[in-house]
């Protein structure tokens, strides 16, 4: 008869071997020092690679977020939730009525996608602000805006949208609703990387 241990080590090999986990920590056991290293170097210079693209994509875009996620439908036929927006931040050329900028608020962490409604020109200033609005909202961003703020300024744009792939984003969407599946998506990646020798 089985002792209790034995019981449940024989029940955690079962899930394991359903689930093909077991396959890959025998890989694991069966790797010397030299190849887990190796495993482990390979990691690092995958995010280490994604990161320096990332930054490449900032220069060459002259935005700080080359690249955002719609995340609600204020925007709406324009893009859906889950849209993948490229951005641009030419500097030298001037904000339109009609353009779909991201901008950030004073006070607010999450970027906002939206449409320039009207322009605004201060009389004695070169400088242009702008009113945004969703095309799916009933009103404009005002109220959106950091208190005390009625127009937004070339500084508070994040980029102009440029190119879009729909429903892309969908999986950074579900990442940031449910933290487990983040955790649970790096974590099997990871373990992808370091268990795969090619």
């Amino acid at each position: 008869m089985a002792t209790e241990e034995e019981f449940d080590e024989e029940g955690r090999r079962g899930w394991m071997t359903k689930l093909g986990i077991d396959g890959m920590f025998d890989e694991v056991r069966r790797m010397n020092k030299r190849q887990l290293a190796f495993q482990i170097l390979n990691f690092g210079m995958i995010i280490f690679s994604a990161l320096m693209i990332w930054k490449g994509l900032m220069c060459f875009t002259g935005s700080e977020s080359p690249i955002v996620v719609v995340l609600s439908g204020s925007m709406e036929p324009a893009f859906f939730r889950g849209d993948l927006l490229f951005l641009t931040n030419d500097l030298s050329d001037p904000v339109r009525v009609g353009e779909v900028l991201v901008f950030k608020v004073k006070g607010r962490e999450i970027p906002i996608v939206h449409r320039v409604m009207k322009l605004h020109q201060e009389r004695g200033t070169a400088a242009i602000k702008f009113l945004t609005k969703g095309d799916n909202n009933q009103v404009d961003d005002r109220g959106l805006y950091a208190p005390g703020q009625i127009w937004l300024e070339p500084s508070d744009v994040v980029g102009r949208a440029r190119a879009f792939v729909p429903k892309v984003g969908i999986v950074t969407i579900l990442m940031n609703d449910y933290p487990q599946f983040k955790f649970l998506l790096l974590g099997m990646l990871g373990l992808f990387v370091l268990l795969h020798r090619e």
